[in-house]
């Protein structure tokens, strides 16, 4: 793929890396390439960062049809840059560009993209401990006219931010709240897709947790409202005497990458992991007896976030005390141990820049 430069005039500022916090600041370029049906995917470029242009008419303005990934590069204390496993990420958006009817993204270009604008911004990739550059790859319908039909014409794009913790406490437990009320995704919709209007669908929910002290919303199934399914940016892992249960992956769950990498180091350990329905009464009944002895969401702005208490209509429970568990705090050392390069990645999941 031939990727035209277009030179920034003058080079932005770089952030404290001690205040980063996540999402704040955008790095000096992005990439874009355009679609049409006639065409197929054409003009790659990487350019200034700047507003984008699009007509009050657009489609993705009106429909939602948008798709949108995360991914991370890491320092190591040898200054090589690594990717974790970006080719999950490839496959994903594809997987969610198929839902809605958008095209598909050969995994060559998304991984040159990918590739062509961390090695670009490197000098952005921070160094603290913690901290790394977020690549958050985008595709959106550009189609002008009104009238819900699919699109005939898009943009992928990629922009960059250097981040720390995605939660202010790190890797302290937080607060849960589990909404039974409302719903995030159902069975045959695209709770597996990850798009905009799942995440938008949740923000109601999100504030009234965070107006009673939670930090985040735990989802459950949409038909019964009872099986344990999410949170809004986390896949969910519950240790139950010794036992670990996470949702399975019946298209209402996004399939993370970290949670895949969870599951696989947690088997090669010896843990029995079920990826099946779990109950919400059966895991505020396992908290009451003492039975639920850790945990902790999956993701890959947070890593590893350990939860201390869940809250379920009127009941409450806390979990390990309000302590990252032992189990919790030796996952998020093998994870970012090897996304950092600080011990062997024997799973060939790291590409090095």
């Amino acid at each position: 793929m031939e990727i035209t430069f277009e030179k920034r005039e003058q080079l932005k500022a770089k952030p404290d890396q001690h205040e980063l916090g996540f999402g704040r600041y955008m790095t000096d370029y992005m990439f874009l390439i355009d679609w049409e049906h006639e065409r197929g995917w054409h003009d790659a470029r990487i350019v200034p960062y700047a507003p984008l242009s699009i007509d009050p008419a657009c489609n993705v303005l009106h429909y939602a049809l948008e798709t949108f990934e995360g991914l991370k590069a890491y320092r190591g204390a040898d200054g090589t840059i690594r990717l974790f496993r970006p080719e999950r990420n490839a496959r994903r958006m594809n997987r969610s560009n198929e839902r809605l009817c958008m095209p598909d993204i050969p995994e060559e270009l998304f991984l040159e993209a990918v590739k062509a604008m961390v090695r670009l911004e490197q000098d952005w990739v921070p160094s603290e401990p913690g901290t790394s550059l977020y690549i958050r790859p985008f595709t959106y319908a550009t189609e002008v006219g009104l009238g819900v039909h699919k699109a005939d014409s898009f943009q992928f794009a990629i922009i960059c931010s250097p981040v720390g913790a995605y939660y202010p406490q790190g890797m302290s437990p937080i607060k849960i709240m589990v909404e039974d009320e409302l719903v995030r995704a159902v069975r045959g919709g695209t709770g597996f897709a990850k798009c905009g209007g799942n995440y938008a669908a949740s923000v109601f929910s999100q504030v009234k947790a965070e107006e009673q002290g939670y930090t985040q919303v735990l989802w459950l199934d949409g038909v019964e409202r009872k099986y344990i399914q999410e949170v809004g940016s986390m896949n969910m892992f519950f240790k139950i005497q010794g036992e670990l249960y996470t949702a399975p992956l019946d298209g209402s769950v996004l399939p993370g990458v970290t949670r895949d990498s969870v599951i696989h180091i947690l088997k090669e350990w010896g843990y029995p992991v079920h990826e099946a329905n779990l109950a919400i009464q059966d895991v505020m009944r396992m908290g009451h007896l003492g039975y639920l002895e850790e945990s902790f969401g999956t993701g890959t702005a947070a890593v590893i976030s350990p939860v201390g208490e869940l809250a379920y209509q009127k009941d409450i429970i806390t979990i390990n005390e309000f302590q990252t568990g032992s189990l919790t705090q030796k996952l998020y050392d093998a994870l970012t141990g090897i996304q950092w390069g600080r011990i062997e990645d024997k799973y060939g999941w790291t590409l090095a820049l």
